[in-house]
């Protein structure tokens, strides 16, 4: 094992809401490690929490006086079967040195990833495992699809391999499982042929948008998404959008040079989007319809640029320290528009500051035991701006209990992933098998030795509930 400092503060990337103070923090560099790391901790009385990219917002990655496991060092490529399309890699991997292998193979055929989420690309494959993350496909269910096989070091400190037909419990538990059930330390993931694909992109109102996505569907279009205007002095707000969607093309096809947001640009973009909405969305807008026609790898085109800290800077500008609190709620298609004005409305009465927002689709889920994705859904997320003052906090944390309210009128739910801001009712409604996912927490590790700060949440709520809510 490879200690760090003793009771060291560890916060999340992109809120920096979640400082806890663990017991130490543990880099292990091999699978015989992080075994030893588990067993070293039961024998101290520890319990074990596990991070990648440090980037969930909803505390599933810390544990308060817990040691640490840091998967930063086991970042290997494993195995790569360029015939079948599998890549074996360890769990601390993060997204660009996967696609950067990939793209180095020369393999035929050549490779690439199928999906990985938006907004950040230095994610953990562990991380992404273990939150069951999707991207952008018209047609793709979330990432325990594109998962073939994976190892992960138990409560006991032993290897299990888990795939569907072995292990295939634990498989649809720890997908989805939020690190709760073992240590992810390698993923065998299914890749995509790689594939040259054309941005096509248009102006669209939300009374549009479910057509012209069935229509990019029929005509064989692989991503795309929905950024929608966030002023809401405009008539925009909520309802006009920059529609993105990208097409497989000849790979005779050249990549010419492209027009491409700096480091820069985005740093204008996001101080115009706290300051002037609509000139953000404007200067957004132009940029992205100038890119139409633009050709991309199918993997490149997934990547995003994140700038680290990026939010000092802006606290100087606005003379307040804050960062940005993400929701995703999901609704069916059908109720899109509907939950879209309910939510436009509730945003102007409350004075939410919305920072970004964006609407993709995704498939149902029928593998994961907690599956987030029970139906075909549209996934909207919101970027929402959060001083860190005790009122701003909870003021972002009403606005998104409200509007996982009005996705659960329209039998919709959201993402565990990104805040404990959900009452315990919310999560029932939304996850109706949450409660059973506990009783096998404490099944399969009665010693609850892998822990974080948002389980504990989760299950002292619903240990204190009347046991008739539960049943």
């Amino acid at each position: 094992m490879h200690p760090s400092t003793i009771f060291p503060i560890v916060n999340d990337i992109h809120s920096a809401l979640n400082a806890t103070r663990v017991a130490r923090i543990v880099t292990p560099h091999s699978v015989a490690e992080v075994s030893a790391a588990v067993r070293a901790a039961a024998a101290l009385g520890l319990p074990v929490a596990i991070c990648g990219g440090r980037h969930a917002m909803g505390g599933q990655q810390f544990g308060e006086g817990a040691l640490l496991l840091d998967m930063g060092h086991l970042d290997r490529v494993l195995a790569f079967d360029a015939g079948s399309g599998l890549v074996e890699v360890e769990a601390g991997i993060q997204w660009p040195a996967l696609i950067d292998f990939l793209e180095a193979s020369n393999a035929e055929p050549r490779w690439g990833i199928r999906q990985k989420q938006t907004g950040a690309d230095a994610l953990s494959l562990g991380g992404c495992l273990s939150a069951n993350v999707h991207g952008r496909g018209l047609r793709m269910r979330p990432f325990i699809d594109d998962v073939e096989a994976f190892t992960l070091i138990d409560a006991q400190g032993e290897l299990k391999v888990c795939t569907r037909e072995r292990e295939a419990q634990l498989f649809s538990l720890a997908i989805g499982g939020y690190g709760m059930f073992g240590v992810i330390v390698s993923v065998t993931l299914r890749l995509a042929p790689r594939v040259k694909m054309r941005r096509d992109v248009s102006l669209l109102t939300l009374d549009e948008l479910m057509v012209a996505f069935d229509d990019r569907i029929l005509y064989g279009y692989t991503f795309g998404d929905f950024q929608f205007a966030i002023d809401p002095a405009s008539g925009d707000f909520l309802h006009k959008g920059v529609f993105s969607c990208y097409l497989p093309v000849d790979q005779a096809t050249p990549l010419d040079t492209q027009r491409e947001l700096s480091p820069d640009d985005w740093r204008g973009l996001l101080a115009l989007a706290h300051t002037d909405k609509s000139a953000a969305f404007e200067r957004y807008s132009s940029y992205y319809l100038a890119s139409s026609g633009q050709v991309y790898w199918s993997d490149r085109l997934q990547q995003s640029t994140y700038l680290d800290g990026y939010h000092a800077e802006l606290d100087t500008m606005l003379g307040h320290c804050g960062s940005e609190m993400i929701g995703e709620i999901y609704v069916p298609r059908a109720r899109l528009v509907d939950f879209m004005r309910g939510a436009a409305a509730d945003f102007r009465l409350h004075g939410v500051d919305l920072i970004y927002g964006t609407i993709r689709l995704i498939e149902r889920d029928d593998q994961s035991f907690m599956p987030w994705a029970s139906q075909d859904y549209a996934c909207v997320i919101f970027n929402l701006h959060t001083p860190h003052t005790a009122e701003g906090i909870e003021a972002t944390m009403q606005a998104f209990r409200r509007l996982i309210d009005l996705a659960i009128e329209r039998e919709g739910s959201y993402y565990l992933t990104y805040s404990k801001a959900a009452t315990l009712a919310q999560v029932r409604a939304c996850h109706p098998r949450f409660d059973q996912f506990l009783e096998w927490k404490r099944r399969l590790d009665p010693q609850e030795r892998f822990q974080s700060n948002w389980y504990r949440h989760y299950r002292d709520l619903s240990a204190a509930a009347p046991v008739e809510l539960a049943a």
